[in-house]
């Protein structure tokens, strides 16, 4: 058979060469952590992992579509801090509170957040670093306005509450099918949906999106409603989890989900992001997480070994686009 042209065959394109490699990374630590320690690839070690990474996978996707249309948002840490005190806060005043209630409260609380976010972004063109940053101080003191500085504990919470976190559904904990199925809606709303693709659209060229007639306000708004509901949502979480409410969670949290982001070749400069490469970057989070513990490093050695790890992300990053658009300056060429 006569061989095809150059740019007919069928090569892996650069995100999917990245992933892949991210992917045997991640094989090669596991292996080297349970060489070392085989309590890591226990079984009971595995759903631990999983369990403790599923809410930092639910923000994941929200700050991906964020950072998707070239924006940021710093206030999910607090957001996740009020929403959290108010749901536990409702549930100790209301013992008798179905669960899903306490949900669908955080979700439209954080939403409320998201919304003052987008509106700041989106319409008054307000820096998304400024105004999130804004929004976090804000909500931060809402949290110990409305708390009163004191905590919401475990006592005060009910069983049924607690157990959004701690139940299992078919032998698996409600948080991990939670992020399963965040994770099932966000992979076919961004593939099959027209305002997943035009949110890309929108990161990738802002300007000839909006001559195109796209909505780009609209949709950089949309981005920050859903990054504020799923940090609601993830505030429910958390507080039914560690079954404690108090006004300093999650501090900094918003910094662990945007290198989960980066770590799984979301591009800060807008437009780039795939599922598959962000569930890989939560995982790698979430294994430095549980394995250098397990290996005994220095906590002070952990946090310089993430930081290294999220540079040659950010470095690989920088690699990889450069090489696609110069592969696409040569196609154009020819």
């Amino acid at each position: 058979m006569p061989e095809k042209p150059l740019n007919q065959r069928k090569f892996l394109q650069p995100e999917q060469l990245r992933e892949l490699g991210l992917l045997l990374f991640i094989l090669a630590i596991g292996l080297a952590v349970q060489l070392r320690n085989p309590v890591f690839l226990s079984i009971s070690n595995i759903t631990s992992l999983f369990t403790n990474t599923a809410i930092l996978g639910i923000l994941a996707v929200g700050m991906m579509l964020v950072l998707v249309t070239r924006g940021i948002d710093l206030s999910i840490g607090a957001i996740i801090a009020f929403t959290g005190m108010v749901t536990a806060l409702t549930v100790a005043r209301f013992p008798g509170l179905p669960p899903f209630v306490a949900i669908l409260e955080g979700i439209i609380i954080g939403m409320v957040f998201g919304a003052l976010s987008g509106i700041l972004v989106a319409r008054l063109d307000v820096l998304p670093i400024i105004a999130t940053l804004g929004m976090m101080n804000v909500v931060r003191g809402l949290t110990y306005v409305v708390s009163g500085g004191q905590w919401v504990s475990s006592y005060q919470m009910s069983d049924g509450f607690k157990a959004i976190a701690t139940g299992k559904l078919f032998g698996i904990n409600n948080l991990i099918v939670i992020a399963i199925v965040v994770y099932i809606v966000a992979a076919y709303y961004i593939r099959h949906t027209r305002v997943g693709r035009r949110i890309y659209a929108v990161g990738s060229n802002p300007e000839a999106a909006e001559i195109s007639g796209l909505p780009r306000r609209r949709l950089i708004f949309l981005a920050y409603l859903i990054m504020g509901g799923l940090s609601g949502l993830a505030g429910v979480l958390w507080v039914a989890k560690f079954a404690s409410a108090q006004g300093n969670t999650a501090i900094g949290y918003e910094l662990n989900v945007i290198a989960a982001c980066i770590l799984g070749g979301v591009s800060i400069s807008g437009g780039v992001g795939r599922i598959f490469g962000l569930i890989l970057g939560t995982v790698l989070l979430g294994i430095l997480n549980n394995a250098l513990p397990l290996i005994n490093v220095s906590p002070f050695w952990q946090m310089g070994i993430q930081g290294l790890v999220i540079l040659a992300a950010v470095i690989t990053n920088v690699l990889v686009r450069r090489n696609t658009e110069r592969d696409a300056l040569r196609r154009r060429a020819i």
